[in-house]
């Protein structure tokens, strides 16, 4: 092999060699040229960057998480309860206002009834007196009315008696004259002369005078009450008399 082919073997050799290093060489001080023109801030960021700690590990459990679910279960309860203790208060403000209105109701009724059974009496006492008023219209005014009249007193009273016979001792004793009196007999001479439909002495009209009649002893009905009062006592009725008594 000739001198000249080993020479320039080599020197292609060295070549290659040659452009491999250099390219080596441009690359690295390309990374310097790049390095110096990085600013300041950016190296610093660089730096810390690299010197930033290892993230901690997070700890993970398989426990279920209670205390929240109880936290808001409680919360749910609480306003459960006051919900309901609301509706208790305004059921309650319901029922007493019902009672009290329940009792202003039963108060009017009650205070209604008693007027009502107030006017109810006054009407009844009203018809009482027009209808004693109308009773005692209805006496006429003569012997068959003086009569009737004074045995409606001595039932009222219990006295027995009867028509008949009052009216037969009226004839007897007075001929139905009511202002008659005795001015002859045992009576008369001792002061106290009869007087009246059925000839009563005074004493005897005083103490048999009926209360509801007058304290007149010439009064018609007044006289026979009086008189029959005292039949009655001495001999059971006026019924029994059939001469002076």
């Amino acid at each position: 092999m000739s001198k000249n082919f080993l020479t320039r073997g080599h020197s292609r050799a060295l070549t290659r060699h040659h452009k491999i290093a250099a390219a080596g060489v441009a690359a690295l001080g390309a990374a310097a040229i790049g390095l110096s023109a990085v600013p300041s801030d950016a190296s610093t960021a660089t730096t810390a960057k690299a010197a930033a700690p290892a993230t901690a590990k997070v700890a993970y459990s398989t426990a279920q998480i209670t205390d929240v679910k109880a936290s808001v279960t409680d919360q749910l309860a609480g306003a459960s309860v006051k919900a309901e203790q609301i509706a208790a208060k305004k059921q309650a403000a319901a029922e007493a206002a019902a009672q009290q209105k329940a009792a202003a109701a039963a108060a009017q009724a009650k205070a209604e009834k008693a007027r009502q059974a107030k006017e109810a009496a006054s009407r009844a006492a009203e018809r009482a007196e027009v209808k004693k008023a109308a009773a005692k219209t209805t006496y006429s005014n003569n012997l068959d009315g003086w009569i009737r009249e004074s045995l409606d007193i001595l039932k009222k009273h219990g006295i027995p008696g009867s028509y008949e016979g009052i009216h037969r001792n009226i004839m007897r004793e007075s001929s139905g004259n009511p202002k008659a009196i005795n001015l002859w007999d045992i009576n008369a001479q001792n002061g106290i002369p009869s007087k009246g439909l059925l000839q009563v002495i005074p004493p005897t009209f005083e103490a048999y005078h009926v209360e509801g009649t007058s304290k007149n002893i010439y009064d018609p009905v007044a006289n026979i009450t009086a008189a029959c009062n005292y039949a009655a006592d001495k001999y059971g009725t006026m019924d029994n008399v059939d001469s002076a008594y």
